[in-house]
């Protein structure tokens, strides 16, 4: 691919200086049609050190309102952003609605200079690969505008560029250990960048190769694409794939009337007081010792609550988090998005609360309002919350392949006892502002959410992050479930994290030597 590019274009002085300005104003004028559509842009860009990509960043930003623009410079992680997923740090840094962004460099980083310099095995690659593609990919339909150029140069060239800056005073500072790497190992950056720009090229979001050789030609290129770009987006007002006309839906009650998941939950299950008062404690306690086991050995866990209203979630909650220690772990409230919320993706806010390793977070509703309340009240179109399912088991992955436990709960209960509840906090003076008039509106739309539930838990309980169905008519058992089952998971995480799967808390080894005398014991008889 890269060896096809002509890199001696150029464009005469008196041509770029006719042409060139004209681009300038029209980016300027973009910038404000963007605001007013409320569309976002991001422009990343990435290729050979020295080609000119500082000066394309700094040429772009002249003639627009630095009130509405951010430039990120992005070098290797820190160590805050090695204790998250790879794309967190990208996450955090992605424009709000109507406003631009440019990144000097971005999460090619991770699939191109970590692999040429041998840092990550090639099965690491491919899963980054992938990620970085379904991430583009859920941006784009989301409404961003993604530009993506490379700027290309030849090893001669780029050795005489980083020559010449070596040898200015104000220029030597750019010369880094990016720069000095790529020169030494030129060939091994090349086939990676042919490796990536082969993978990553997709039909919704391009490569521009930029010839970087000619400094007029480079930043013609350069302005050109972007206004494009922008032109585009406001013409047709998003960039997003268009979304695929409805098929008309035949009724057959015969399948309407089969069982679904929800049906077959047993509501009888109960836990009487003395086993609750025996094992809640021995249950916490054994959290609490996983709690500072996985925070040793960096492991991040991220915990979700979804239910009916009145299901008990608040309460399962305070159960877990009673004896943690309070320096470790998070409760998020998810409420409706306002502020910086609304504009972005809705799962941005969502990625900012992500635990560092070794911490733990717990969402009191998650990011399923989108195939719930959003798809249900009609705050998403049909085309957005039927592809959130697919972006759900994406963002999961990319949570689980990082090594985060992704626990998610849903408490069910019958609509008897949500009503019993219900009536029970409206006649109960301390209760009673748990009671509101849009909870009694959500339940006369309990069977229109029904559905709704049931999609989400077939569509996204996958192996790496499945749901667990919590029968909650009764609070006891379902407090106890909920501990076992966190429990359970962060166990089986740090066995696999050490290996040996031999992994045990101070409670499971009590555990393990009481049964194990009592064999002794039935060995003596």
């Amino acid at each position: 691919m890269l060896e096809t590019i002509d890199l001696d274009k150029d464009v005469s002085k008196a041509a770029f200086q006719s042409e060139f300005p004209p681009l300038q104003q029209r980016v300027f004028e973009l910038q404000r049609e963007l605001r007013d559509a409320r569309i976002p842009l991001l422009v990343l860009l990435e290729g050979w050190a020295g080609a000119g990509k500082g000066e394309a960043v700094a040429t772009l930003a002249e003639r627009l309102d630095p009130r509405g623009f951010k430039v990120h410079a992005l070098f290797p992680p820190t160590p805050d952003d090695q204790a998250r997923p790879f794309l967190w740090r990208y996450w955090m840094r992605l424009p709000e609605r109507g406003r631009l962004a440019f990144f000097h460099r971005s999460w090619y980083w991770h699939i191109l200079d970590a692999p040429a310099e041998k840092a990550v095995s090639s099965d690491a690659v491919a899963a980054a690969t992938r990620e970085i593609v379904e991430f583009e990919r859920m941006l784009v339909r989301d409404g961003l505008v993604l530009v993506k150029l490379w700027y290309h140069l030849s090893a001669k060239e780029q050795r005489r560029r980083l020559k010449k800056m070596r040898a200015d005073p104000f220029e030597r500072w750019r010369v880094g250990s990016e720069a000095k790497s790529q020169r030494k190992r030129h060939e091994r950056y090349l086939a990676a960048a042919e490796a990536m720009l082969a993978e990553t090229d997709t039909t919704e979001v391009p490569w521009t190769i930029v010839e970087a050789t000619d400094r007029q030609f480079r930043l013609l290129k350069t302005f050109k694409t972007v206004v494009d770009a922008m032109q585009r987006a406001v013409d047709t007002g998003a960039p997003a794939a268009p979304a695929r006309a409805p098929r008309a839906s035949i009724a057959v009650a015969a399948l309407k009337a089969q069982p679904t998941l929800l049906d077959r939950v047993d509501l009888r299950r109960r836990a009487d007081e003395r086993k609750y008062a025996r094992d809640l404690p021995a249950l916490q306690i054994r959290l609490r010792e996983l709690q500072f086991l996985t925070h040793a050995a960096g492991i991040p866990t991220v915990v979700v609550y979804e239910g009916w209203d009145a299901a008990g979630k608040g309460g399962n909650i305070r159960r877990v988090t009673e004896l943690l220690d309070p320096r470790g772990f998070t409760v998020v409230p998810v409420a409706k998005p306002e502020g910086d919320e609304a504009v972005h993706h809705y799962l941005w806010r969502f990625w900012r609360h992500m635990p560092r390793a070794g911490f733990l977070t717990i969402f009191d509703r998650s990011w399923y309002g989108r195939v719930l309340v959003e798809r249900v009240e009609g705050f998403a179109t049909d085309d957005e919350w039927r592809r959130a399912y697919q972006e759900i088991r994406e963002f999961e992955r990319s949570l689980t392949r990082f090594g985060t436990v992704v626990v998610k709960f849903w408490l069910h209960i019958s609509p008897d006892e949500q009503l019993r509840r219900f009536e029970e906090r409206q006649e109960t003076p301390y209760k009673r502002y748990k009671i509101t008039d849009e909870d009694w509106r959500n339940r006369e739309k309990m069977e229109v959410y029904r559905p709704a539930v049931v999609d989400m838990l077939r569509e996204t309980s996958t192996r790496e992050a499945p749901w667990t169905i919590v029968e909650a008519e009764d609070k006891r058992w379902a407090r106890l479930r909920t501990l076992r089952v966190l429990c359970e998971r962060m166990e089986q995480a740090l066995a696999e994290r050490s290996g040996d799967g031999s992994v045990r808390t101070k409670a499971g080894k009590k555990k393990h030597n009481k049964k194990k005398g009592k064999r002794r014991g039935r060995d003596r008889r």
